[in-house]
């Protein structure tokens, strides 16, 4: 247990570099409190996808922290509201989604219109102004297609936030796509476990057979937890420069971004070709479906794209794979993904849900055990973090950047 504020500092203090984290990180509800409140709350993080909510009055609900999301399409746009009553804080919608054509709480039946305006709440004084009770706004945009929110109540500008990565979303017409299908991952470990496995393929090569199937060794080498997370390959440099060339001619956006100093944000975005011909993340690396967004034809490439810890986006010329990592507790974490392809793309003629779920469907699978064996064996008396490898610069990466945010909260 963390007794006071100056023993977190101190603990923060303390963690060795190139090692993992200490247990308490990993178990504490302290510490997991202050990430939810300090970390994930002061971040854009996506949610969904516009294609889930298509008409009118169609919503769902976002859980996160004791805080719940009602997203929810209004007359010319996505609201996002806290699900909270203005009249004795209830929450208005109790199904995780739906449609309905006004917000109605259960309790009083207080009702709101899908802007969140009060239109209706019976037997009140005559000095009660309804234009005053509207419902409480989440801070939301509508980037590409994907539904991002920020639970601060002062976030970091937008625009500002997207800026490194908006090329690299935008190129593969999110906009214009629909989820193939969404499956969420219940995981018993801590986020930061989880998100440690994302952020190294040092076990990838012993756990995953089906990854190292699409990828090349020397892709996982070097770019497989993203830039700047392994050993350089030479070989696969020589591979990437020669594609940037060819794919630049072409003109299709290369290259890639990582964050350079320390801030609020933790982004990522990198573009790297595919081995032995390969056009799509599929296990014959043949195309899984119709071309997306700028593409006009196969370059044989693949983007990554992390946006915030919480998110990344990996993505084919022909369909994306979206992930969303959501803490539950202090050893639970949903790991939800998304496939999208083209909203017009039509299911057994263009595409084939197995074939574009296969790898990471099965990858994460795999992740989800090895997830929580690392909780259990964290859980232990006898846990005492070890030396990371070559291959676990991400891992290090993040554990910096999370630390220095967590000590900036406490200051």
């Amino acid at each position: 247990m963390i007794k006071n504020k100056s023993e977190l500092i101190n603990l923060i203090s303390n963690q060795k570099d190139n090692f993992p984290l200490e247990k308490s990180f990993y178990t504490s509800q302290e510490i997991y409190d202050l990430d939810i409140n300090n970390i994930l709350f002061n971040q854009w993080i996506f949610i969904g996808h516009e294609s889930r909510i298509q008409n009118k009055g169609d919503y769902f609900l976002f859980d996160i922290g004791k805080e719940s999301i009602i997203v929810i399409r209004g007359d010319d746009k996505i609201n996002c509201f806290y699900n909270v009553c203005r009249h004795r804080g209830s929450h208005i919608c109790v199904n995780k989604e739906g449609r309905i054509n006004k917000l109605v709480c259960p309790y009083h039946s207080w009702a709101y219109d899908l802007d969140g305006k009060l239109i209706k709440a019976q037997m009140m004084p005559e000095n009660f102004e309804k234009e005053n009770w509207q419902l409480h706004k989440c801070h939301s945009k509508n980037f590409e297609g994907l539904i991002f929110i920020n639970l601060s109540d002062n976030p970091d500008d937008f625009n500002e936030f997207i800026k490194p990565t908006r090329n690299f979303i935008e190129l593969h017409g999110l906009n214009n796509a629909k989820i193939a299908f969404r499956k969420t991952y219940p995981t018993n470990g801590n986020w930061k476990l989880t998100l440690d496995n994302f952020h190294e393929c040092y076990h990838c090569q012993t756990a995953h057979p089906e990854y190292c199937e699409v990828h090349s060794k020397d892709y996982i080498q070097a770019y497989g937890a993203g830039n700047n997370t392994g050993p350089e390959s030479l070989e696969f440099s020589k591979k990437l420069d020669d594609w940037n060339k060819k794919t630049n001619k072409i003109g299709y956006l290369t290259g890639e971004y990582s964050e350079k100093k320390f801030s609020n944000f933790y982004r990522s975005a990198e573009r790297t070709p595919f081995s032995k011909n390969r056009l799509s993340e599929t296990k014959n690396g043949k195309p899984a479906s119709t071309l997306m967004g700028y593409f006009n034809e196969f370059d044989g490439g693949y983007t990554t794209i992390g946006t915030s810890p919480f998110n990344s986006l990996l993505m084919s010329n022909d369909f994306a794979t979206a992930f969303t990592f959501i803490p539950r507790g202090p050893m639970r974490t949903d790991v939800e993904i998304m496939w999208l392809v083209d909203k017009d793309a039509v299911e057994g003629i263009d595409y084939n849900i197995e074939n574009i779920i296969w790898m990471w469907d099965k990858t994460t699978i795999a992740d989800k055990k090895i997830i929580e064996d690392n909780q259990k064996g964290v859980n232990s008396k006898k846990y005492i973090p070890g030396p990371l490898s070559e291959m676990e610069k991400g891992l290090e990466k993040f554990k910096k950047w999370y630390l220095k945010t967590l000590l900036k909260s406490l200051k």
